[in-house]
């Protein structure tokens, strides 16, 4: 593709579940608009699905589990999981194209990260359920006990609008691996790249019934899913408080179940930090995706020694993030991604200058020209002289607004990266080692990152501590979640 600005927006699919194999509308064919954050415009509709539409698409999917589908082996689960990144990857233009519409993101970023990590979802779980071991062990009195892992069932995989293919993807690889059959649910905010998935896996031959694609409103479909009977586990991204009804409603029935939710995310920079590399590294922590990332660290605590040296410097490089058209390949910082939300992030600016807060940057919409006057724009904000127990900065805010504090001792520092409700993740700064490794032991965090921010291993495991959600995904964590492991004992 060689001009994004102008390419035919006939890319985009139309909007249909994908239920036992056939795209097709809602039972009672009532539709949701879909909308290009950037320019305020409706791009396509999908279908207001029903508990209905989840009764069918669980049936389905419980049908191809019982049927074929569950006789596959895991050479033949592998290959397919290949197929569709190869598809994917023939596609990847469209398909980042589509994630910067739907979602306001800029288009390089999605080409050159978003899209790319699906890929490399897809292959990586390929690789890892054909290198899977299970455990043997041996046992005084010639006993020998093994683990044979074996399907849950249907899964139902619920995922947010911020990172929507790359999120949908981390899910539907392992459960699919593992032998599962999925009802998925797209964020009805962002639903073009999981129909464009839909169409992959109908054109590479993913039997019908093995992947169900079901759109709609959390609380009509979500919630279906995840009180249905034939649902065995569930897998949900998403806000806290949403978790909280997931587990509500999930726990009873003694559903599989994996939470990653909220985060408000500390980045730690200690005086002897790589100065030039760590502006670069804690601006992008906070401000890639336009803020939109669970994992972005939105709280910035700097010693004293370096404060309003940093604290200028940072200014710069956020002032290098300029709102435009997401789908130029020259723009790095894109729309948010509605103008409800956009309208959630702007009401916190207020209540930090409520709370005594001093906006360094940002804090306002950009001008706009054109289609884009109306686009959900917001340049990147960066907050001053707020308590670091403020409001402002320990609720979630999932957007570009991060807030700057000043600590004087390590512990200073841990203090306030624990005071929050959340664990998700968090980075520390420094050329000291030991005070890296220490730090980042002390923070009540599923993830540390040290003199580094998102660099992921697909191999680790991915999740949160407290409000941040309960459970972990990754590598084997992925195959155990997704699977059921069962111990025989044989006496010789």
């Amino acid at each position: 593709m060689n001009d994004v600005m102008n390419l035919d927006r006939d890319v985009v699919p139309e909007g249909r579940n994908y239920i036992g194999g056939v795209f097709q509308q809602a039972g009672d064919g009532e539709v949701i608009g879909v909308y290009d954050p950037a320019r305020d415009a409706e791009l396509t509709t999908i279908p207001r699905s029903k508990a209905a539409d989840v009764d069918q698409a669980a049936a389905a999917a419980k049908a191809a589990f019982e049927g074929p589908w569950g006789r596959t082996t895991v050479a033949e689960r592998a290959d397919l999981l290949d197929a569709i990144a190869d598809e994917i990857e023939r596609e990847i233009d469209d398909f980042a194209l589509l994630e910067s519409l739907d979602n306001g993101k800029p288009f390089s970023l999605a080409r050159s990260v978003d899209i790319p990590r699906v890929i490399s979802n897809f292959r990586f779980f390929a690789g890892a359920v054909r290198h899977q071991e299970t455990g043997a062990h041996p046992m005084d009195g010639d006993a020998i006990n093994y683990t044979l892992r074996r399907p849950v069932g249907v899964f139902g995989l619920i995922t947010p609008w911020n990172l929507p293919l790359y999120l949908l993807s981390w899910k539907v690889a392992p459960a699919l691996a593992m032998g599962n059959t999925l009802v998925a649910k797209p964020s009805e905010v962002t639903p073009l790249t999981a129909m464009k998935l839909a169409e992959v896996m109908h054109k590479v031959g993913v039997p019908a019934g093995v992947f169900n694609l079901v759109h709609g409103y959390g609380h009509e479909v979500g919630q279906a899913m995840v009180a249905h009977p034939d649902i065995k586990g569930i897998s949900f991204t998403g806000g806290t408080a949403t978790g909280h009804r997931v587990a509500a409603t999930a726990a009873p029935m003694f559903k599989k179940l994996s939470l990653e939710l909220g985060g408000k995310n500390p980045t730690i920079v200690f005086e002897d930090c790589d100065f030039d590399e760590t502006v670069k590294g804690v601006a992008r922590a906070a401000f890639a995706n336009q803020g939109q990332i669970c994992l972005c660290g939105s709280r910035i605590f700097v010693q004293r020694e370096i404060y309003e040296r940093f604290k200028t410097a940072l200014v710069e490089e956020v002032n290098k993030r300029v709102p435009g058209n997401p789908q130029d390949p020259a723009t790095n910082f894109g729309a948010l991604v509605s103008q409800a939300h956009l309208a959630k992030v702007e009401s916190y600016i207020d209540l930090a200058k409520k709370e005594g807060g001093v906006i360094l940057c940002g804090g306002e919409r950009p001008e706009m020209h054109g289609e884009f006057a109306k686009g959900a724009f917001l340049k990147p904000t960066l907050i001053d002289g707020l308590a670091y127990d403020s409001r402002t900065a320990t609720e979630e805010i999932f957007g570009p607004v991060a807030t700057i504090h000043p600590f004087d001792t390590p512990e200073d520092a841990v203090e306030m990266a624990n005071a929050v409700r959340y664990g998700l993740a968090g980075s520390v700064w420094t050329q000291d080692i030991k005070t890296g490794h220490r730090v980042a032991a002390a923070l009540e965090s599923g993830m540390v990152w040290v003199n580094t921010w998102l660099l992921r291993d697909l191999r680790v495991p991915f999740g949160g501590m407290k409000d941040s959600g309960v459970g972990r995904e990754g590598g084997r964590f992925s195959l155990e979640f997704y699977s059921e492991s069962r111990n025989v004992c044989v006496k010789l």
